[in-house]
């Protein structure tokens, strides 16, 4: 459970939020705590000075003392007095207020004119305050009697703080319900399709590719992998279609050559065929239907070597005329025999350097591939040409053509239009232009016929 993904995701959105809930509580608090001490230390200069300013005025017009309990009420802090030499006492009396050692504060600057802020702790006290100490002038003469202080006591800064922890707590709490449900509520949504996706794997992990993925709307990566999960299944599925089709294509193609040579060995032997011309015409029944099979067995290697990637690719200087006129000089009686009208255009003489052998088995390829799909009394063209740094055999055929949904399919190993055949042809042929640096394209419109063209560099080979 704790490893799964429904639970790792809430679990990381929640830790999230308490980890950022965390760090702005701590930020909140040191910067309110820093406003605090601040606007503490404000609030006691503007009052040291006005009560310091109050004494000055009071003091020479009667000789009623100022009471310091009620000035002290009156502005919320303690009062005290630094005098600027011992023994000297400006406070006498009820008014008296309590003395600080001048080494708490630098009367100099004091004296210069200064308000001067300071932290301090009285004698036999364990408070610490925060005070403001101003010049205490008094007297026609404007004498220095020392420093009048006002101060707060720092502990109960805390107090103002303190309600501040209370809140962020409360909004912390109701940010992690508010992220737990929509954490939950997101991870459903984005755990489910993932669950969905594993389930529909499974099935196809068991050999079920016909399977039903299940859409993802919005474009996300989850609806992208579902894409491409929904694409491998149903490559997987066609896969597995040709294989089986591949299986009975190649059980057909071996029962039918082997069943004529058994027949034919069999009455050979057996001396069933005994007139001299029919016993000719058994022998090359076999060799016939041998060269079939060895051309089946050579085409299935060929394709199971370009797959691994262990083709070899010979570099000779190939006569592109000559190799192409080898090629359509092989299907001229096939062509006389069903009335196909076959021609040639040698537009140009080029001579590339790549595997002539190779280029020649492409080219014979896609020829087999136009008669077998041009009907009797169709056209049949073989171009060749040469331009732009490339050379270009082109056969034209006046098939059925080919709806543009399998113009890439028919590359497809095994894969057969009709389900006849091995469907590798054209496999192999597009494998080895590609062998060759060249590639294999072909152009198509129902019911008129295909172009499929070979395009090879006109240098060197790959």
């Amino acid at each position: 459970m704790f490893r799964s993904l429904r639970f790792r995701l809430p679990a990381l959105f929640l830790g999230g939020v308490v980890a950022s809930g965390l760090v702005a509580a701590a930020v909140a608090f040191q910067l309110l705590q820093s406003y605090t001490l601040n606007r503490a230390r404000s609030e006691v200069r503007r009052e040291v000075i006005g009560v310091t300013q109050l004494y000055a005025f009071w003091t020479p017009r009667t000789n009623d003392d100022l009471p310091r309990r009620t000035i002290e009420r009156a502005i919320s802090d303690r009062l005290f007095f630094v005098p600027r030499a011992p023994g000297i006492d400006v406070f006498p009396g009820s008014t008296q207020v309590p003395k600080l050692p001048s080494s708490v504060v630098d009367l100099a600057k004091v004296r210069a004119g200064e308000t001067v802020e300071f932290e301090f702790r009285p004698k036999g006290s364990h408070t610490t305050y925060i005070g403001a100490a101003h010049p205490l002038i008094l007297g026609k003469t404007q004498n220095f009697w020392g420093a009048l202080v006002v101060a707060k006591r720092k502990d109960l800064l805390q107090t103002r703080v303190a309600p501040l922890l209370g809140r962020l707590g409360l909004a912390l709490l109701g940010g992690l319900l508010v992220s737990g449900i929509l954490a939950a509520y997101l991870s459903r949504r984005l755990t489910r399709p993932v669950l969905e996706l594993s389930r529909v794997a499974d099935e196809v992990a068991g050999g079920n590719y016909d399977v039903e993925v299940p859409d993802v709307p919005g474009g996300s990566e989850i609806g992208h992998l579902a894409d491409r999960f929904r694409e491998m299944a149903q490559r997987l599925h066609e896969a597995d279609q040709l294989e089986r089709n591949f299986l009975m294509s190649v059980s057909h193609e071996l029962r039918t050559p082997l069943t004529a040579i058994r027949g034919h060995i069999a009455a050979l032997s057996e001396g069933l065929v005994e007139d001299p011309e029919a016993r000719a015409v058994s022998l090359e029944t076999v060799a016939a239907e041998t060269e079939r099979l060895a051309r089946l067995v050579g085409d299935v290697l060929d394709l199971a070597k370009l797959d691994a990637h262990r083709f070899t690719v010979l570099e000779e200087e190939v006569n592109m005329e000559h190799l192409v006129s080898r090629a359509y000089s092989t299907f001229n009686e096939e062509a006389r025999r069903r009335g196909i009208d076959y021609r040639s255009d040698l537009r140009a003489r080029p001579v590339i350097v790549s595997d002539g052998d190779r280029v020649l088995q492409i080219i014979t390829n896609l020829l087999s591939n136009a008669f077998r799909w041009t009907p009797d009394g169709g056209r049949i063209d073989v171009e060749l040409e040469a331009e732009n740094g490339a050379v270009s055999v082109s056969v034209k055929d006046t098939g059925p053509g080919i709806i543009a949904e399998e113009r890439e399919r028919i590359f497809r190993p095994f894969w057969s239009l009709d389900g006849g055949g091995t469907g590798l042809g054209l496999a192999i042929a597009r494998e080895l232009a590609h062998a060759l640096g060249g590639s294999v394209e072909v152009e198509s419109e129902v019911g008129k016929g295909s172009t499929f063209e070979l395009v090879l560099p006109a240098g060197r080979g790959a």
